[in-house]
């Protein structure tokens, strides 16, 4: 952290604050889709409310984040990529929100036959996002092991894309698990919402690849 932030410990901590909400809404994200999909509606809405209550706490904190790099950080230069990680890795918890959000909204039909499957795009997008969080911690701490995260964030992207394909074919290559087209349509957008969580991951790490790269120069 030194390499960053030549006054202050609280930025540090700051950071570390947000990136544990990040992981937590993860967290929560994964387990209310199982909850919806095993009909535990209450349960689902109230891990909802959680995720909103966290993506409310990294919005404020990364706002004070900013105020005190601009403030007290003496690197312009790494000032610019670490705002760039925040208003990036945000997007990260948005996408929790917003899709449980959309859930809640418009209740999609989803078949017990497709439940294995969402859930295994659901495990893969949420370790894509696991290790992007991985990756941020390590470009603050100046770790060694950033590219190794940024690795299996790409790994688990290309897995989720691969996931989602395979549940794609499954709803539109036959009609036995579903035979309206516009139930087709309805859950393959929810497939789609699920499987940003780690192209959201993919975007933070490409960030993080030129920022180290620099770092390094």
């Amino acid at each position: 952290m030194s390499l960053l932030f030549n006054q202050t410990s609280q930025i540090e901590g700051d950071i570390e604050s947000l990136l544990d909400n990040i992981s937590k809404s993860v967290m929560i994200f994964s387990a209310a889709i199982k909850n919806y999909l095993n009909d535990e509606i209450d349960i689902f809405l109230k891990r909802m409310s959680e995720v909103k209550e966290l993506e409310t706490s990294v919005d404020e904190l990364r706002r004070q984040i900013r105020y005190k790099l601009y403030t007290k950080m003496l690197i312009p230069e790494s000032r610019g990529d670490m705002l760039s990680l925040l208003e990036t890795i945000d997007n990260v918890i948005d996408t929790t929100e917003e899709v449980l959000v959309q859930f809640d909204i418009q209740k999609p039909k989803i078949p017990k036959e497709l439940n294995k499957d969402i859930l295994e795009l659901v495990e893969t997008s949420c370790k894509a996002a696991d290790f992007t969080v991985m990756a941020a911690r390590g470009y603050i701490k100046n770790s060694e092991l950033i590219n190794d995260y940024i690795n299996k964030t790409y790994f688990y992207e290309h897995e989720a894309d691969r996931v989602e394909n395979r549940i794609k074919r499954q709803l539109f290559d036959s009609n036995e698990i579903v035979s309206d087209l516009a139930e087709k349509m309805h859950i393959s957008k929810f497939v789609e919402l699920i499987a940003k969580l780690s192209d959201d991951g993919q975007d933070v790490c490409e960030r993080l690849s030129v920022a180290t790269i620099k770092r390094s120069i």
